[in-house]
């Protein structure tokens, strides 16, 4: 069945939809995205992608195309006309077409907007979150803005890469012997009753999925303390956990060869994904 997709206003069939050749998207990466998943028909944390979309057009001295309630609009709209009861919302904010390529950019140009579905049955009854997945850690050679959450997305690609060659699940960026990030995801320890992960700054992803899990887990009474670690402190740990948009909070039990809790999911993860998904499903939109 053929996808409606959103572009620049127009509601059109996927195999419709175009893009200019010239847009900065397409040739410098110039552009910001957000996904947003869908539960039961209902978007989830909606509030706060679009949030740090405007953060991220901020930082990118970019205008936003539309107000909050005209992109909750079109969510639903697409969430409506492609029948989405489990699944994603992807939307992306580039610079747009100035006509032809050229590094410098100048005033005038509309942004190019562009909205899509995909349906992912099985988000919330995710079978990985029961076995946990396995990582890799990997040199960290991102640019040095990786708060901005653009298109440029070719290392977190090559690093899903890596992991599929190694036989495993997903990696993890390091520097310095740190633990920076997951390619699409933040990353957390355990140790006792306390959640361990990195803080925020221009390192990662300021992530909306990671922003409720801390708030979900702190009124839970665990501890939270925000500091770096490193890949040995985590193979060490009682447990290690990741969150995303669309993983919610998704158990680690190896990394690098190397068992994290004897190589079962944790308590403390299980526990923050029942507790994510059972908030988020009531406060969806």
């Amino acid at each position: 069945m053929t996808r409606t997709v959103y572009v620049n206003g127009q509601y059109l069939p996927e195999t419709e939809a175009t893009v200019s050749i010239f847009d900065r998207g397409f040739l410098m990466a110039d552009g910001v995205y957000e996904v947003t998943s869908v539960l039961n028909g209902k978007l989830i944390d909606f509030g706060g992608h679009i949030a740090r979309l405007q953060r991220s057009l901020d930082e990118l001295e970019m205008d936003n195309p539309l107000s909050a309630d005209d992109w909750l609009a079109v969510h639903r709209e697409l969430v409506k006309v492609n029948n989405i009861t489990e699944g994603m919302v992807y939307l992306q904010v580039t610079r747009g077409n100035p006509g032809d390529r050229d590094f410098v950019w100048g005033p005038g140009v509309a942004p190019t907007v562009v909205l899509f579905t995909q349906s992912k049955t099985g988000l919330a009854d995710n079978p990985q979150a029961k076995a946990g997945l396995k990582v890799i850690s990997i040199p960290d050679i991102r640019w040095g803005r990786r708060d901005i959450k653009t298109v440029q997305l070719l290392y977190p690609s090559m690093g899903k890469m890596m992991a599929k060659k190694a036989g495993v699940d997903d990696a993890w960026f390091t520097e310095d012997g740190h633990v920076t990030e997951g390619t699409s995801n933040n990353a957390y320890i355990v140790k006792g009753n306390k959640i361990i992960t990195r803080p925020l700054s221009s390192d990662i992803l300021h992530g909306i999925t990671r922003a409720a899990v801390l708030r979900f887990a702190k009124e839970a009474q665990f501890e939270i303390e925000e500091r770096l670690f490193t890949v040995e402190e985590a193979k060490a740990a009682d447990e290690a956990f990741i969150t995303s948009a669309s993983a919610f909070v998704m158990p680690v039990v190896e990394l690098d060869g190397a068992a994290i809790g004897g190589g079962k999911p944790g308590k403390v993860a299980a526990r923050m994904r029942e507790i994510y998904l059972d908030e988020m499903n009531k406060a969806a939109v």
